[in-house]
Formats: structure tokens, C-alpha cells, sequence
């Protein structure tokens, strides 16, 4: 029985603090970060993940690594007995959501930029983003006559020769590859440091001098030399319907919208293939998983015009699957699929936004289910409440618990954001180690549990049109639950009594 049971449980990770490597690259929290730690093993955590800032590693100039900071905290993880999951940040930290630290991205790239200020991400004002470099310089030699995938996957090999003891001890379990901003596979469209708020429909970011090439040449090779780049899809802060873009009937129904539409979305899915691909080189052959992060952009979902994913490179209608596509991809490189806004609620979000998480989420893992993969959940923002966490134990096992052996479906993993000392004291500690509880199914902690196997070599590489096929038909998701069948209880001591709050 607890064999068959054993089928149902999803790993829990905790993302460590954006800071617990120091902005001068130094790890000075040994002590806090020990203590916390063994508060996680004590919780029955799987493991925890961490962002591995480019901006630190190699700040100092072109492969100058200096990796003793992260292996002084991936020594501690592995005395703690925990697995880790490492995120190659190629992004700078601040700027977006959550945010409290600021490491910008290597000061000698930025100095590229000085003279030729279009290695950045560019809005139509021509306001540059220095959070990521623009994928119109992947294949650039731009930075020391290295182009923008080189010096990733150089930080990659790096990272894999100086790691190499905690990936031999199973310790490292999992490579999350950076594409975007914050991490994820996207154009910078809704950047608050310049300026959006929620629920603004964002912005196309592709006017950079290289991009903007590409896409004239993309439309000479159509038949369409006179098609330009979007001048009617508006600005960071507007509503759909205020745009000629947008708006019922408007610019993205029309051929030249469409063409536009697909170049922009299809350069976003080759600049994650190309970047994966690297990332499976280096790694071939260690017990790791490759992963991607997408961001859960649920503003606007309830529109037939998806303003919000469409503008983040995500070419998603009611008709047309933009998530399949970028699962269909990560079947080449044998690697997994990281989803947001896990707990999310609909009820939650305002209306005015026309936001729906849940079905979003549902669309998303149904995607990365259909296309064979591990999936993978977090939570967009910080909760210690039963709701939140009921719903990712819903969204983790969609149909419950399967008695006699796997489940339908589960999420592979699920990683909580993030650790603090809020999360670990009283009552929030006490709900939290009740959620990993029924995240394994009731079964307490087991590290034998999905054993990683050696990672194999990407398959040959997939015709775009093959990738697309998986847009359409746009299928129904797999159904999900209203709610999880192994719930976390709402506590509140009123003197001896314990008051259950309805779920």
C-alpha cells in the first residue's frame, strides 16, 4: 500500500533568499542559513533552490568565475541532507516583483552596451531594458568576440567543472536554465521599473537595431518588405481595448498581425531551444534535470485577445495553444517545465483585470502533461494561509489521490517562494510543515523518491513547423478538482478549543 502511495508524492523545494549570496559575491550568513535549513530538514523539505547570479559569478570580467560563495552555501545544503535545484540567473535581480536586492547583470557586458546600446531589450521609445541581454544578440560577437549563448554556456561549463563534487554526491538535482527576466522564458513587457502597473497590457520588446532586422528580413522573405513592427499595440499601462492591436477585430486577427505575432513568439521558443541545447552539452551525462521557468501571466486571460501573454511572447488565444508549443520543444532536451501562480485563486483577482489563474494554470500543466514532461509549480507571491496552500495541493494531484498506484496526473516537483524567517516561526511554520505533509501524501519525507537518471543528449532539432503543429487543435485541459482531498486546516487556539475555519 505505501508502495502505491508512494506514486503520489511531489517533492517540495524552498527558493533561499535572493540575497544569501552578498551583492560583492561573499557569503556571510553561514549561521542563519544553517539554522533555517534544519528547520526545512525538520519540515520534511526535498530540497531547495537557489539563484546562481551571473552578475556575481562573473563580474569581475570575461571567465573570471569565482564560485567560493556558492560553494560555500551548496555545502551546507548537502551537510544538511537536501537537494538542490540551481537556477542559471543570467538576469539581473530588481526591478520586478519581490525584488529586494539589487545585482545587476556583469558591469563588463553593460559596457557593451555604452557603444551599442541595442544589446539591450528595447521598447518602442526606444527605452532600453539592462535586465537581459536582447535574443536578437544570441548569435552575436559582440561581448570580447563571444556572442550572448557562448558566454552562457561558457558560465554553464564552469559552473559544471567547480560544482562537480555536489553533482557527483546527487546533491545538485536539477539546472533550471535562465531565458528572460526574473528568470523566465519572456520579453520584458511589463517592467514596474519603468513604470507598468497592474493589470497593464504591456508592451512588444523587440525594437532593438537586431531584432527589428530580423524581423524585416523575416517579412521581405513573406512577400511583405513593407510590413513594419507593430506601431498600434499602445503602452505598458493601457487596456486591451484602447488599442488598434488589441482591440475586437483589431491588428492581431489580421494577416500581417498574425505574421508578426508568430515571428515574435517563434523567436522566443529557438532562443530557449538554442540556449537548451548548450545547457544539455554541458551537462550530458550527470543525474540532473533541465528545466525552464514560464511566467504565469493570468491578466487578460478572459479576453479572446490575451493582450498580456501575447506582448510577453507567449502567442496564446482561445483557439490557439501558446504553452504546447514551448512543451513540444522541451521534449528535445529531455527537460521540465516550471509554472507560477500556483495558489492562486480566481475569486481573488479583481475584475477589471479579466484575470484567471486557475484556468491558466490548468491549460499550462495540461500542455506540458500532453507533451510528456515533468512539470513543475510555484507560487507567484508569499502566502502562509490554508487557502493558498490547498490550492497548490489541488493543482499538484488535479484528481487526488490514486489509492493503488500513480496518480493521472502530479506535478513532478513543487517549489515554495521563499524562505524567510516569517515562514518558519509559529503558526506559519506549523501550516507549512502540514502542507509538505500532504504534498507526500501523508507518507513523511523520502529522498528515494524520483531518482534522476543520467541526463541524455538532446534529440536532433525540431522544424519550427513541427513545434507549431502543436498550437492547434487547441485542446480542452485534463479536468481538475475544485478542491484537494488531503486539505491543510485553517488553526486558530482560542483557549483549549482548536476552531476549524471552512476550506
Amino acid at each position: 500500500m505505501a508502495g502505491n502511495m508512494l506514486a503520489n508524492y511531489v517533492q517540495v523545494y524552498v527558493m533561499l533568499p535572493l540575497d544569501v549570496v552578498s551583492v560583492d559575491n561573499k557569503f556571510e550568513k553561514g549561521d542563519e542559513i544553517r539554522a533555517q535549513l534544519k528547520k526545512l530538514t525538520e519540515a520534511g523539505v526535498d530540497g531547495v533552490m537557489i539563484d546562481v547570479w551571473w552578475g556575481l559569478v562573473e563580474g569581475k570580467g570575461p571567465k573570471a568565475y569565482d564560485w567560493s560563495a556558492y560553494k560555500q552555501v551548496f555545502d551546507l545544503v548537502h551537510e544538511a541532507g537536501l537537494k538542490l535545484q540551481a537556477i542559471m540567473s543570467f538576469h539581473q535581480c530588481g526591478g520586478n516583483v519581490g525584488d529586494v536586492v539589487n545585482i545587476p547583470i556583469p558591469q563588463w557586458v553593460r559596457d557593451v552596451g555604452a557603444t551599442d546600446p541595442d544589446i539591450f531589450y528595447t521598447n518602442r521609445g526606444g527605452t532600453r531594458n539592462i535586465e537581459y541581454l536582447t535574443l536578437g544578440v544570441d548569435d552575436q560577437p559582440l561581448f570580447h568576440g563571444r556572442t550572448a549563448v557562448q558566454m552562457y554556456a561558457d558560465y554553464m561549463a564552469s559552473f559544471r567543472e567547480n560544482m562537480k563534487k555536489f553533482l557527483d554526491a546527487g546533491t545538485i538535482v536539477d539546472i533550471e536554465v535562465g531565458l528572460g527576466p526574473a528568470g523566465e522564458m519572456r520579453y520584458p513587457s511589463y517592467p514596474q521599473s519603468q513604470g507598468w502597473v497592474f493589470p497593464g497590457i504591456g508592451e512588444f520588446i523587440c525594437y532593438d537595431k537586431y531584432l527589428e532586422a530580423d524581423f524585416k528580413a523575416a517579412a521581405a522573405k513573406a512577400g511583405h518588405p513593407e510590413w513594419e513592427l507593430p506601431d498600434d499595440a499602445g503602452e505598458y499601462n493601457d487596456t486591451p481595448e484602447k488599442t488598434q492591436f488589441f482591440k475586437d477585430n483589431g491588428t492581431y486577427l489580421t494577416e500581417k498581425g498574425k505574421f508578426f505575432l508568430s515571428w515574435y513568439s517563434n523567436k522566443l521558443i529557438k532562443h530557449g531551444d538554442k540556449i537548451l541545447d548548450e545547457a544539455n552539452k554541458v551537462f550530458l551525462g550527470c543525474r540532473v534535470q533541465l528545466a525552464i521557468k514560464i511566467s504565469g501571466i493570468h491578466w487578460w486571460y478572459r479576453v479572446p485577445n490575451h493582450a498580456a501573454e501575447l506582448t510577453a511572447g507567449y502567442y496564446n488565444l482561445d483557439d490557439r495553444d501558446g504553452y504546447r508549443t514551448i512543451a513540444r520543444m522541451l521534449t528535445r532536451h529531455h527537460a521540465s517545465m516550471n509554472f507560477t501562480c500556483a495558489e492562486m485563486r480566481d475569486s481573488e483577482q479583481s475584475e477589471e483585470a479579466k484575470s484567471a489563474p486557475e484556468e491558466l494554470v490548468q491549460q499550462v500543466l495540461s500542455a506540458g502533461w500532453r507533451e510528456g514532461l515533468h512539470v513543475a509549480c510555484e507560487n507567484a507571491l508569499g502566502r502562509y494561509d490554508a487557502t493558498a496552500y490547498n490550492t497548490i495541493l489541488r493543482n499538484a494531484r488535479p484528481k487526488g489521490i490514486n489509492k493503488n498506484g500513480p496518480p493521472e496526473h502530479k506535478l513532478f516537483g513543487f517549489t515554495y517562494l521563499r524562505l524567510s524567517n516569517e515562514l518558519l516561526e509559529g503558526q506559519n511554520y506549523a501550516t507549512f510543515q502540514t502542507f509538505v505533509e500532504k504534498m507526500h501524501a501523508n507518507l513523511g519525507h523520502d529522498p528515494s523518491v524520483d531518482p534522476v537518471a543520467p541526463l541524455e543528449r538532446s534529440k536532433p532539432e525540431m522544424p519550427i513547423e513541427m513545434i507549431l503543429k502543436a498550437a492547434q487543435p487547441k485542446l480542452e485541459p485534463f479536468p481538475f478538482d475544485k478542491n484537494t482531498d488531503l486539505p491543510v486546516k485553517d488553526h486558530t487556539d482560542v483557549g483549549d478549543e482548536v476552531l476549524v475555519a471552512p476550506v
